[in-house]
């Protein structure tokens, strides 16, 4: 997941630009809608225009679409919970620029401070595009909570504005209504273990489980050769959530991965809560090599696991980094595979740290910015991955050690 600062729940931490404010508010001027000197006159007024670009989906969920291209006051909106700045063109087109959001809270009625958002992508799938459509570029995004106003700055990077900049507001709704299984039952521990090295399957939370529509992905699956390396993220979203909140968290992200930035579906294999709670990602098969869109250049024989929060100050909580070594044991050990030894990975991207056809020596287990320039999983999360390693081969039964966090 593309890093940006997490906010936390309620009151989003108060971010620096990544350029000077004069510079912001001269390309503010020339090419967006919500400038920030109007973000200070007050309130946007009490009754929201029309929804523009309102796309719905099952269980009330939506994403709106409003265009950047004309200076206008900040503007209250629907209800939205998580939303992304988006364009067209390649994911990359708005590097080095900088982009920041504000919100306002559908609660209290109070403008948060502005939140940054990384410009740069570093996200997506190995192709330029999902089903031959067009490229689409994206921010990370963010999770705002409540919200039902917003305003927007983007300073382009060097190769300035790409075409079709907008900003997505994502409802998650209360989930689409399944008759499929909510949740796979985790393995008893001692019948996995008789199978060489496969570690018991974790309990996971079904598509159907988080409320998934499936309207939404592309229908048929596609898949990759044998796992051989798990790549730990972060969602970079407010760690201060309740669990019970993760399905909602996983909603937004999906129709963002699906509506905003055009993949065929949510971009990682599993989520993580802080709970240690595993959710079923994209759709094909918890137990099957379904090809994710998680690491840029290495989503070839490879599983993408994401941790639901900001890991870049906050500590993980003992619980979300079990669930994380519980998935990377499973996954690894249904080919053998030993999450404390290294995998040989090709990069199918220039757009990662390895141009593309170059062979990269990766251990098993790796954080997202071992294979992209990315702050991603966290300052906080990364340093743990050598004791998310160990509790993983433990779960394999390859090293007696005590299982702990």
């Amino acid at each position: 997941m593309r890093t940006s600062r997490p906010a936390r729940r309620g009151r989003p931490t108060v971010l620096r630009p990544a350029v000077p404010p004069t510079a912001l508010l001269a390309v503010c001027a020339v090419v967006l809608p919500l400038c920030p000197a109007a973000a200070e006159a007050g309130p946007p007024p009490a009754a929201p225009p029309p929804r523009a670009g309102l796309r719905t989906s099952a269980g009330g969920g939506s994403v709106a679409s409003l265009p950047l291209t004309s200076a206008t006051a900040p503007r209250a909106t629907g209800r939205f919970e998580l939303l992304g700045v988006t364009w067209d063109g390649p994911a990359r087109a708005l590097a080095g620029g900088a982009v920041r959001v504000r919100t306002r809270d559908a609660v209290t009625g109070a403008w948060h401070d502005w939140q940054r958002l990384d410009a740069d992508g570093e996200d997506g799938p190995d192709a330029p595009a999902a089903a031959g459509g067009a490229p689409r570029g994206g921010t990370a995004p963010l999770w705002t909570g409540p919200s039902d106003g917003v305003a927007v700055e983007v300073a382009a990077g060097p190769a300035g504005p790409p075409p079709g900049l907008r900003v997505e507001l994502v409802d998650p709704g209360r989930g689409a209504e399944s008759s499929a299984a909510r949740t796979l039952p985790a393995e008893p521990e001692g019948a996995a273990r008789r199978a060489g090295h496969r570690a018991p399957r974790p309990a996971i939370v079904t598509r159907a489980g988080w409320g998934a529509d499936e309207s939404l992905r592309e229908p048929g699956f596609g898949y990759t050769g044998p796992v051989r390396a798990v790549f730990v993220h972060h969602t970079a979203t407010a760690t201060a959530y309740a669990c019970t909140e993760a399905p909602r968290v996983i909603r937004a992200i999906h129709q963002y991965h699906v509506r905003g930035n055009g993949w065929r579906d949510i971009g990682y294999n599993f989520l993580v809560d802080r709970c240690g709670t595993v959710y079923e990602g994209r759709a094909g098969g918890a137990d099957l090599p379904v090809h994710g869109a998680h690491t840029l250049g290495f989503n070839t024989d490879s599983a993408g696991v994401a941790a639901i929060g900001g890991y870049v100050e906050d500590p993980p909580p003992p619980a979300l980094l079990t669930g994380l070594a519980r998935v990377a044991a499973w996954k690894l050990g249904l080919t053998d595979r030993d999450p404390g030894g290294r995998a040989r990975l090709v990069s199918t991207s220039s757009g990662s740290r390895y141009p593309a056809g170059t062979e990269v020596d990766l251990d098993a287990v790796s954080g997202h910015r071992d294979a992209f320039d990315t702050e991603c999983p966290g300052s906080a999360l990364h340093p743990r991955l050598p004791g998310i390693r160990t509790m993983a081969a433990r779960l394999q039964g390859r090293v007696d050690v005590p299982f702990a966090p």
